[in-house]
């Protein structure tokens, strides 16, 4: 069934489990058009951009509507440095956040440090804002979001947390933010690749969380925290260390048909292959594959040949799903490559798409339609006498 966007139906409507193709909004943000393996940031390749562009530039590109000119970026990077330094009230409670419980959760720990964020500086809901002061918000939490991250890591090892580096850009200072070492350039243009192509895809489940709560009016942090919550699942963006556990798994190249079959017959599912909108390969992994190889080593090369070979015994198992390597599969592998711990792995992927969720959310505000689905009731037909 079709409907317009516009026009206000009555009565209920069937949609597939999953919402899955049901166009719910319209946005210029971008698209993913996943039987071409191909999608975009406004009008551009979202891979040209990656492999052209800084982190800012697109930023800038999500938030503004355009690609900055050369005195526009300069003015877009001395407007970020103050926003990436910590407020003193934040400072003070990480260190109880990131001592918290037996194993280190660094989403949790940034979905509560932005919460004291929101508090301290006193957001407002985005229905009272106006989109100047809702624009500030966004670019506030955007900017912080790396430097919280990089300092619970380092507090929950044992080490002093840094301040950012004003010279350095996104990639640059995540890197310089984790390791404390000045950042290789090589190794720089691969994170720099990497979060560029990770910064928005179309109306995953976090992304259509942040929307949902931005449609209710609440304030800037509210809605990026819930996107951290829907990001953090295994089927989402908790995925990049566990694809690379996977290698570990395997071992070997002469064990990897046993480990493949073995996954599909008990049901469980390979990370890092197959994705919910492309039906051919995902362009991200193949630009990250292209990366990886650059990077050099012995795991890119067992990671290729365990990529080849998964996707053809999946071929096999699974004939007619087309599922190949996703962005995650690779992402693990340059990430492994460039010195960042497994545990960073998907706040690395959260340090870009924060930027994603915010534009998102700005979007979202310029409308006043609150996002309102219904749901079928299938429990016991009411209405039945309440026990005395």
């Amino acid at each position: 069934m079709s409907i317009s966007l516009e026009s206000p139906v009555d009565g209920p409507i069937e949609v597939p489990a999953g919402l899955r193709n049901v166009v719910v909004t319209e946005t210029r943000l971008g698209d993913v058009r996943g039987d071409e393996g191909f999608y975009h940031y406004r009008q551009y390749s979202a891979i040209d951009l990656a492999r052209s562009k800084t982190v800012e530039d697109v930023w800038f590109l999500l938030f503004e509507g355009r690609l900055p000119d050369a005195a526009e970026r300069a003015g877009f990077l001395a407007e970020l440095a103050p926003l990436r330094v910590l407020p003193t009230e934040v400072q003070a409670v990480l260190p109880a956040i990131a001592a918290a419980g037996s194993a280190f959760n660094p989403l949790a720990g940034l979905r509560t440090a932005l919460s004291l964020l929101a508090a301290a500086r006193e957001l407002p809901p985005l229905w009272d804002a106006d989109p100047a002061r809702r624009k500030a918000d966004a670019m506030l939490v955007c900017a912080v979001t790396p430097t919280i991250l990089a300092a619970l890591y380092r507090l929950r090892a044992g080490l002093e947390p840094l301040e950012p580096r004003e010279e350095l850009g996104a990639a640059a200072q995540w890197l310089y933010l984790v390791t404390g070492e000045a950042p290789d350039a090589t190794k720089t243009r691969a994170i720099e690749h990497y979060l560029i192509s990770t910064i928005d895809h179309g109306f995953n489940a976090s992304t259509f969380t942040a929307r949902v709560i931005a449609s209710t009016g609440a304030d800037v942090v509210s809605a990026v925290a819930g996107a951290i919550g829907a990001f953090s699942g295994p089927l989402h963006g908790g995925a990049p260390d566990r694809a690379l556990a996977s290698l570990d798994e395997i071992g070997t190249p002469d064990r990897i048909d046993a480990w493949v079959r073995a996954k599909v017959s008990s049901g469980d599912r390979i990370m890092g292959f197959g994705h919910a909108v492309y039906r051919t390969e995902d362009p991200r992994s193949l630009m990250l594959r292209d990366i990886a190889r650059e990077l050099s080593g012995d795991l890119v090369d067992f990671a290729t040949t365990v990529e080849q070979r998964i996707v053809e015994v999946l071929a096999e198992l699974k004939p007619g799903r087309n599922l190949y390597a996703n962005v995650e599969f690779y992402a693990g592998v340059v990430m492994s490559l460039c010195g960042l711990p497994r545990e960073l792995f998907t706040p690395t992927f959260a340090v870009s798409r924060v930027i994603g969720w915010s534009a998102n959310i700005l979007e979202q505000a310029g409308t006043s339609k609150i996002i309102r689905p219904s749901a079928r009731y299938v429990g016991e037909a009411p209405p039945v006498p309440v026990p005395a």
